[in-house]
């Protein structure tokens, strides 16, 4: 049996994934026994509803000082620079991801921490892999610093368990759509910012070609299967930090055309960018029994539920 989770450290509590997933936590865990930390985003609504503190990931020490504080026994490390505006400016990438997380694994060393949980991504994947059905184990070999950084990231997290008995565990996340917080600078924002747009102006031009097919999550599935992943019993998993993870495998255009069928008015265009060159170097979709096989990983949301939803959600939320 793993280490329980009693007092939770969520690092990058104000992204995409963070300020949904502080949610779920405290819902389950209690408001004060999940900290939230932030850096550049201040936190808003129901983050305040429990510890929310300043934090910059590249200071180890900080680190070390809040589970001291707050007695903290479980990490999740979710601070990164993605993959878009990682092309931006690589260096800053390179230290927050890179460097970020290998503060975090020594600090889990030092402290003996229960659990330290690290989203990896797709973008662990380059060119060379099979477009379809993309195995757990397979060649890595990213086309962007992003990418670079996240399999340094596994094979860290996969070091320490096996160098400290650390138990460190994550997966290969696709792109996330969410409502609650707009993307910051993935290769996948597209599949977010198109609702907006059709909600909004009733128009979107898509930065990738309509045939772009990747894989995406919607947020409910994403965070539930983080904590599904944390709380999994550590004698069934047989890979550690580098989980394939699946869900929705849809085309730009696919998208489009299910928004439009909630939006008659919708129209829309693509207009590849830079991104494409990124999006053309991931597979459109990922095997990922082990996950199902070792800790019971399935789904929930489809297409056009994840559709009906969003639209649901959003129209709320602007109107």
């Amino acid at each position: 049996m793993a280490g329980e989770m009693n007092r939770i450290l969520v690092i990058g509590a104000t992204g995409q994934i963070g300020s949904e997933l502080v949610s779920s936590l405290r819902e389950k865990y209690g408001d004060d026994s999940v900290i939230g930390t932030y850096n550049t985003t201040e936190p808003t609504g129901d983050l305040l509803d429990g510890p929310t503190v300043r934090l910059n990931v590249l200071e180890e020490e900080r680190i070390g000082d809040l589970i001291e504080e707050y007695g903290v026994d479980s990490v999740f490390h979710l601070a990164a620079i993605l993959s878009a505006k990682g092309e931006t400016d690589p260096q800053l990438a390179f230290r927050v991801n890179v460097m970020g997380t290998f503060n975090v694994l020594e600090v889990g060393r030092k402290f003996q921490l229960n659990r330290v949980v690290i989203p990896s991504s797709i973008g662990v994947f380059g060119p060379e892999v099979p477009r379809k059905k993309a195995p757990n184990e397979t060649v890595l070999r990213p086309t962007s610093m992003y990418g670079v950084t996240k399999v340094t990231g596994e094979l860290l997290g996969n070091y320490y368990f096996n160098k400290y008995g650390l138990d460190v565990r994550g997966a290969r996340f696709p792109g996330v759509i969410s409502y609650k917080t707009l993307p910051g600078g993935g290769t996948t924002d597209y599949a977010v910012e198109a609702f907006y747009k059709a909600i909004e102006e009733g128009h979107y031009s898509f930065f990738v070609r309509e045939d772009t097919r990747l894989p995406l999550m919607y947020m409910p599935d994403c965070t539930r299967a983080l904590i599904e992943l944390a709380e999994a019993d550590l004698e069934d998993l047989n890979y550690h930090a580098d989980y394939n993870i699946s869900s929705l495998s849809f085309s730009a255009k696919d998208l489009a055309e299910a928004i439009k069928e909630r939006i008659p008015d919708f129209t829309f265009e693509f207009n590849p960018d830079e991104r494409q060159r990124i999006a053309d170097s991931w597979p459109d979709s990922m095997d990922d029994s082990p996950a199902r096989e070792d800790w019971g990983w399935e789904p929930r949301y489809g297409l056009e539920k994840m559709t009906e939803d969003m639209i649901e959600r959003l129209e709320e939320k602007l109107d």
